[in-house]
């Protein structure tokens, strides 16, 4: 499997991804015109010499190389807010307080708030569920972070990610059902359409502009604020092992929380390491394995392009720190189209077994969603 930018002949099965997403997944709506041009905009954004972030939105498919098949998405917004706003509701605590009668009272509420304008946004991950496989999710949610590293001047020096809050099987969501009753009547796949293809004059003119009372909210509608859908859960635990914390911002219309990091601050970024490549024509003499040091876990490894930016998951790699070199395979080395003497970016996908290492990395990661 590996990573590659979005081309215009992968309309269809970008289609049929959007719609397997299912509602409120808004970055990629089931409409093939609003898709086609999210196709056109991300390979012009690809193409572009940037200086600095502007409206450029940069989509990534992962690519089955034996089928051809789509295996998933991944995507960031280099700038948002600037040309349309991104709108959340924070969290804040109000102290009522009567002196005279000695009485205090602390309640929580949500005020509409534009926090995040200007800032990258890391956006449209999606792993099909046929092809969830060892370290597919990581690689797309990692690859992110080191195309950032690769390039830092299209990027905003603060990141952040909106995560997919809680809604049922028929796109029913607790928290919007109470905002629904009250304020705006729509349904909430309706509105999620609505602002997956940009049209969100309705949030100016139908959701509430003063401070919400959390208190006054359906017990349902109260529960879910904060919280996550069960299938985001995975990509949360993954932002959280990066440094992503969340500061009290949620979605406005499931509640889902938002959660954000300095873009030096991101693990990958900070851990991913520039390396030469050398292509192994034939296997090793054993005086030059004894010389080389094979990376126990799976690596990471992109090449540093940008319209034909590569990426993929390699196990076994042989390398020379002290030489800073990787060595590959021709076929490996073709599939992320590199030559001996070039230069390419690496992580690996895993921290080492020592004592500095938090026991949380240490256990299998479905115990670590589960907890």
């Amino acid at each position: 499997m590996f990573i590659r930018p979005i081309a215009h002949t992968d309309l269809d099965a970008l289609f049929q991804i959007a719609e397997e997403s299912g509602p409120g997944f808004t970055s990629l709506m089931p409409d093939r015109d609003a898709l086609a041009r999210k196709i056109d905009h991300s390979i012009a954004s690809f193409g572009r010499a940037v200086a600095r972030p502007t409206d450029e939105h940069y989509l990534f498919v992962l690519e089955d190389e034996h089928t051809g098949e789509l295996m998933g998405t991944t995507g960031i917004e280099a700038a948002v807010g600037h040309h349309r706003p991104l709108q959340h509701f924070r969290r804040n605590t109000v102290t009522h307080h009567s002196r005279d009668l000695g009485l205090r009272r602390q309640v929580e509420t949500l005020s509409r708030c534009n926090h995040y304008t200007g800032c990258t946004e890391i956006c449209s991950l999606y792993l099909r569920p046929e092809f969830r496989r060892a370290n597919a999710g990581k690689l797309l949610s990692r690859v992110r972070f080191l195309f950032m590293a690769l390039h830092p001047e299209r990027f905003a020096d603060r990141v952040i990610a909106e995560m997919r809050g809680v809604s049922d099987t028929a796109g029913h969501s607790p928290f919007w059902n109470w905002l629904k009753t009250h304020f705006v009547d729509m349904e909430f796949a309706a509105a999620t359409r609505l602002v997956g293809a940009g049209h969100t004059g309705f949030i100016e003119e139908l959701m509430p502009t003063h401070p919400l009372y959390t208190c006054l909210m359906s017990e349902e509608a109260r529960a879910v604020i904060g919280q996550v859908h069960e299938h985001t859960r995975p990509a949360l635990h993954l932002l959280e092992a990066e440094g992503f914390r969340h500061q009290g911002l949620v979605d406005l219309f499931d509640a889902g929380p938002t959660v954000e990091c300095p873009l030096t601050d991101i693990r990958s970024v900070r851990e991913a390491r520039a390396w030469r490549v050398e292509i192994d024509q034939q296997p090793p003499s054993r005086f030059q394995a004894r010389r080389r040091d094979g990376f126990a876990l799976p690596l990471l490894i992109t090449n540093t392009e940008t319209a034909d930016f590569r990426a993929t998951v390699l196990t076994g790699v042989d390398s020379r720190p002290d030489l800073g070199t990787l060595y590959l395979r021709p076929d490996q080395a073709r599939q992320l189209g590199l030559v001996s003497g070039g230069a390419c970016r690496a992580l690996p996908l895993g921290r080492s077994q020592d004592a500095s290492t938090p026991a949380l990395h240490r256990i299998r990661p479905e115990i670590a969603y589960a907890h």
